[in-house]
């Protein structure tokens, strides 16, 4: 089938679009790299790989890391469950109310993050919980929990339901039918699920601010940084890292769901 190129116009407007998103972000890894006397010119006067060695070897910058990447981990988890599960009731069963709790289920990252905050900081205090790393990782589920869902429910949709009903008739039980036919279906869906539930986590900061009590994540550690001006080049090299470690699952994400139209037993 025969396409006719874009115009020329809006060629232009689409790389400028482009330019003007990631443009701030090319300007930190540049920064990453630049000399000490040079940390606020433009352009960089020198290149230097020290910053690396400074920021991985400060305690509080590995202790930051740590934290995130445990939550991360954690959020990530208990989002797999919760929304494989919850996905795959909404599927199977038609009852009263069934739209209401999908609604429920997604509002989480509908809602702005201070409303989410606000409202988790609430139920905390009233339940008499205090902040640290459970009421962080509860905070992060809540809207893991719907990236989860809504990659597992969209496959489930694209998912013919007479694979189960011939598994079931050839004499395989629920276990047997889940792990040999569900399961594989589903596979891509669940990674590509952690993996955006993974990087929303790690780099979330909204949400963290009013659970986190005295823990500081790298989000809420690179936030306290910009009262620091003489640390802007670890701080760049910190970020850096954080972009790096949420891009790469976004990445991969996107290039495990954007061929699933053709996963076997998929009503294409």
């Amino acid at each position: 089938m025969h396409s006719e190129k874009a115009p020329w116009g809006l060629r232009l407007a689409a790389w400028g679009g482009l330019v003007f998103l990631h443009f701030p972000i090319l300007i930190i890894f540049v920064y990453a790299f630049n000399t000490e006397d040079s940390a606020f010119s433009f352009p960089p006067q020198g290149f230097t790989v020290k910053w690396f060695s400074i920021a991985f070897s400060r305690p509080d910058v590995l202790d930051a890391i740590k934290l995130s990447l445990q939550v991360a981990c954690l959020a990530t988890a208990i989002a797999l469950v919760l929304g494989t599960l919850a996905s795959a009731a909404l599927y199977r069963r038609h009852f009263f109310g069934r739209d209401g709790i999908s609604l429920m289920l997604i509002l989480p990252i509908a809602l702005p993050g201070i409303i989410t905050g606000l409202a988790l900081l609430s139920a905390f205090k009233a339940l008499g919980i205090e902040p640290g790393l459970l009421t962080i990782v509860i905070g992060h589920a809540t809207f893991c929990v719907v990236i989860v869902y809504n990659n597992v429910i969209a496959r489930l949709r694209r998912t013919s339901h007479s694979l189960v009903e011939a598994s079931m008739d050839l004499g395989a039980d629920g276990w047997q039918t889940f792990r040999y036919i569900i399961l594989p279906n589903l596979g891509s869906a669940l990674l590509a699920g952690g993996m955006l539930a993974f990087a929303l986590s790690f780099d979330e900061i909204i949400v963290t601010t009013f659970t986190a009590g005295n823990q500081r994540t790298l989000p809420i550690w690179l936030l306290n940084q910009l009262s620091r001006p003489r640390d802007v080049p670890v701080t760049n090299v910190v970020a850096m890292a954080v972009m790096l470690v949420t891009m790469l699952p976004i990445l991969g994400a996107y290039y495990l769901t954007r061929g699933g139209e053709s996963v076997a037993g998929s009503s294409k």
